[in-house]
């Protein structure tokens, strides 16, 4: 038996929405053959392009064989056979279409941040659970390969009792005078919906909340460390959002994280992301793909000493850990969940409440930065009774 899901595509002319969510989700999904479910059954994803650009849509189209495409989402979403509808527009641009795709009786797929303030993320995840469709949020990073082997570390109890996590994240950003930026110009004006602590401390929640304890407080201190840029025209313009943030976070018993995030860093480790969790048995280090190791037992003596060079190669000290299954795209991957969610009603506990937390956690780091102070992360209210 195939189930055919219409998928209503929003935001698929930008960078992530292109290349992540069409290119190698739903087309990567369709290409293999659908997702198949425990009792042999498929689910076939049919996509629907929307946007608000004709031209770009058509180019679009063509490049995966035709696939429909309109500039009329009322249309799309007035039609039947599209179930699920998916936002990755700008984050000033979600909360509106969200709504309106929930109140045609749609599934709501979106992209995070949900929406640029708690408040509004929160209402969306009650207008979700009373009318009774089905959400998600994307929370990829979980099924990165990195991120999959230190969970796999901590459920076999390698670490012992996890005391500290610290994380590096960024690279440099060309400004786009000599060298063309690699990010979107709208990412620095916060009035277009940039900045970096909306957009990575979304990301740190559910990293946090799901590998290593809940949020409780934050301290964060954000800048704007490069004052101007050129948009995707050549045109120079004032960053008016935050570049760089520096951020601390108590988690759950006790665990002290602590996540450096930039566009204006030279990257010197083993990836744009790393994340080093110390333990009492053992510590590791992840990238995006990989991961290194040190136990209890291997972990070497050294002793300060500056003025001569160190005995110690302490890279030498650390195991990199297999490659023991093969991972599919991360993004991918949460996609398949979602449908299998729709379809088979499996069980999906990333939802717009998922999503509400994650912008919860840039707003109070925001009132960090400005009350230059710890500020408590309170617990969010999760059932809603549908009506």
């Amino acid at each position: 038996m195939t189930h055919t899901i219409g998928i209503i595509m929003n935001g698929v002319t930008g960078r992530m929405g292109l290349n992540q969510h069409l290119r190698r989700s739903v087309h990567a999904i369709i290409k293999q053959g659908g997702v198949t479910t425990t009792s042999g059954e498929v689910i076939m994803p049919r996509p629907i392009l929307t946007g608000r650009n004709p031209a770009k849509l058509e180019a679009i189209s063509k490049e995966f064989g035709g696939l429909a495409w309109t500039t009329d989402l009322d249309s799309a979403l007035a039609d039947q056979s599209n179930s699920i509808y998916f936002d990755a527009q700008t984050t000033d641009r979600r909360a509106e279409s969200v709504k309106k795709a929930i109140a045609a009786g749609k599934h709501v797929y979106c992209e995070k941040p949900t929406a640029n303030t708690l408040a509004v993320a929160y209402d969306l995840y009650r207008v979700a659970e009373r009318a009774g469709v089905k959400h998600g949020v994307v929370q990829d990073k979980l099924w990165l390969p990195g991120m999959l082997k230190l969970k796999a570390l901590r459920d076999l109890g390698f670490f012992g009792r996890i005391f500290a996590v610290r994380g590096e994240f960024g690279y440099w950003v060309f400004e786009g005078d000599v060298v063309p930026g690699q990010r979107p110009s709208w990412n620095y004006r916060k009035e277009d919906g940039g900045g970096l602590i909306i957009d990575m401390l979304c990301h740190w929640r559910y990293v946090l909340d799901n590998l290593f304890g809940g949020v409780q407080a934050v301290s964060c201190l954000g800048a704007t460390h490069i004052p101007k840029r050129w948009d995707e025209a050549g045109r120079p313009y004032n960053v008016t959002a935050d570049d760089t943030a520096y951020a601390t976070f108590q988690l759950e018993d006790g665990i002290i994280a602590h996540f450096n995030s930039s566009w204006c860093v030279r990257v010197r480790r083993d990836d744009l992301l790393t994340i080093q969790v110390e333990g009492t048995k053992g510590s590791a280090v992840a990238g995006l793909r990989h991961c290194w190791i040190q136990p209890y037992g291997s972990t070497p003596r050294p002793v300060w000493n500056p003025d001569i060079e160190s005995p110690l190669n302490y890279f030498e000290s650390w195991q990199k850990v297999p490659e023991q299954m093969e991972f599919d795209n991360a993004f991918k991957r949460q996609w398949e969940l979602f449908l299998l969610h729709v379809v088979k009603d499996e069980p999906f506990p990333w939802n717009l409440l998922e999503g509400a937390k994650g912008v919860q956690l840039a707003e109070k780091g925001l009132e960090s930065w400005t009350k230059r102070a710890w500020v408590e992360v309170p617990a969010l209210e999760g059932k809603v009774a549908a009506v």
